[in-house]
């Protein structure tokens, strides 16, 4: 039987599974719209880095604090780097790797990158 600890780590697991990949340009498009109805954010993670694992690991485990107050994206930067330039440029970001871009209203309201990706934080930005 799973301890406490392995239920709660697969919970996290089945919520980042909830997160909606961006791989096309109208998947970024759509998220922008959307996001005058409800947050939006992007996490462009670098999968052959260990700071982005880092990061991806502390939303995963801090993602309670985050959970429904916006739709989660997430952004495979090295498979598609195209959409992750299309990003930056469209959103007047710096490309960063990792990082969290959160959207609303069309407009850029809170990014953060590698060690500072904090979901205590982000969750303080869409109260």
């Amino acid at each position: 039987m799973p301890t406490d600890g392995e239920i709660t780590s697969i919970t996290y697991f089945c919520s980042m599974n909830s997160w909606k990949s961006v791989t096309e340009k109208e998947q970024f498009y759509t998220l922008l719209e959307n996001s005058s109805e409800k947050p939006q954010i992007i996490f462009k993670d670098s999968t052959s880095c260990g700071i982005s694992a880092h990061a991806k690991h502390r939303l995963e485990h801090g993602f309670k604090l985050i959970e429904g107050k916006a739709d989660f994206h997430y952004l495979d930067l090295l498979t598609f780097r195209p959409i992750s330039n299309l990003v930056a440029q469209e959103l007047k970001v710096t490309h960063q790797s990792p990082q969290i871009i959160l959207v609303k209203n069309k407009q850029v309201i809170y990014t953060s990158s590698h060690h500072a990706i904090d979901p205590a934080v982000i969750a303080r930005h869409l109260s």
